[in-house]
């Protein structure tokens, strides 16, 4: 009988996880603050009483789904700004990687966007850490560099955080070049997946452009 208690930590786990599923789906049409649990667990097909073995509240599920959705993120990110490449080669890279990303995690881009400035206080918390550890992460990297000989703490943490925040516009960019799909509707699909691709390319330029100014800014910042 000693596997019974593992058995049902993996059930309790995947009990866990289809909630935080079930709550992403539900979020796609609605903010944080207006979920309320017995919608999710009625989508997952469990007893209200039950959300509570996992989470405290909505809000600690709005936290947990903050770790989920950008707490893998931290070597990507970190490997955008490596000083191992060129600038052009590294904002090329960085926004391939941003637009892989949202390719495959639409729904949590989408939650992030959302709720970042949302009604919940400690899902924000929870994403202002994040991006704060984001920025000392590119900070750690940027002093890497030779270009950024003379700077100051301040000014490379001040620098890291225009990073990161960019790299947050370029996500919402290609999240928008991906609802361009949905809103083709009425064509074909060759003319829904040429709309996407032309989207796409119009938010990989844009992206491009933006990280460019950065750059161009840091090159001259010491002048």
């Amino acid at each position: 009988m000693s596997h019974i208690p593992g058995v049902r930590q993996a059930q309790k786990q995947k009990t866990r996880q289809a909630i935080m599923d079930a709550a992403l789906g539900l979020l796609e049409e609605q903010s944080l603050s207006s979920l309320g649990l017995r919608e999710v667990t009625r989508a997952v097909g469990v007893a209200p009483t039950a959300f509570y073995r996992h989470f405290p509240s909505v809000a600690d599920l709005g936290v947990a789904l903050v770790e989920e959705a950008l707490g893998s993120l931290h070597p990507m990110i970190r490997t955008t700004v490596s000083p191992a490449e060129d600038s052009d080669e590294r904002i090329a890279r960085a926004v391939e990687l941003i637009a892989g990303h949202v390719s495959a995690h639409p729904a949590h881009v989408r939650f992030i966007a959302r709720e970042r400035h949302g009604g919940v206080q400690p899902v924000r918390d929870a994403i202002r850490e994040q991006l704060a550890r984001f920025a000392r992460e590119v900070k750690a990297e940027l002093a890497k560099d030779p270009m950024s000989a003379g700077w100051s703490d301040a000014d490379l943490l001040m620098l890291a955080g225009l990073y990161v925040d960019q790299m947050l516009v370029t996500g919402s960019l290609f999240l928008e070049a991906l609802e361009t799909q949905d809103d083709q509707g009425a064509q074909d699909a060759q003319e829904a997946q040429d709309a996407q691709e032309e989207a796409r390319r119009r938010a990989a330029d844009t992206a491009t452009r933006q990280m460019r100014l950065i750059s161009i800014g840091r090159r001259h910042w010491l002048d």
